[in-house]
């Protein structure tokens, strides 16, 4: 399960309006890979694709594929607004692979 707060949930409807994304589409929520700097994510607008976990979380509807859902579980979605950046943030429990070393981190699931 992943979870949106709420001021993530008010800034993803904003954008969605704004984007003119179509109604059914949802947040999709999806892991590039990862690094010495832990996980990398994607978030866009998009149509639900077959294999696709879908679910809603405070009114935003969430895709996320079978891969990228593995290590997304439990993850949070936050919204931060503070003087080392804007944007979204994501909790990840699941990153457990920051290093320092150049060889890149991993979902422990």
């Amino acid at each position: 399960m992943i979870t949106v707060t709420p001021l993530a949930a008010e800034k993803i409807k904003t954008i969605h309006a704004a984007q003119s994304a179509p109604a059914e589409a949802g947040l999709r929520v999806r892991v590039l890979g990862s690094g010495c700097a832990g996980m990398q994510y994607e978030l866009l607008f998009d149509t639900p694709a077959s294999g696709d976990q879908v679910f809603e979380a405070e009114g935003i509807r969430l895709l996320v594929d079978p891969k990228s859902f593995l290590c997304l579980v439990g993850t949070e979605i936050d919204f931060v607004d503070g003087v080392t950046g804007t944007g979204f943030a994501l909790k990840n429990p699941n990153d457990k692979g920051r290093c320092s070393c150049g060889s890149g981190g991993s979902c422990s699931v």
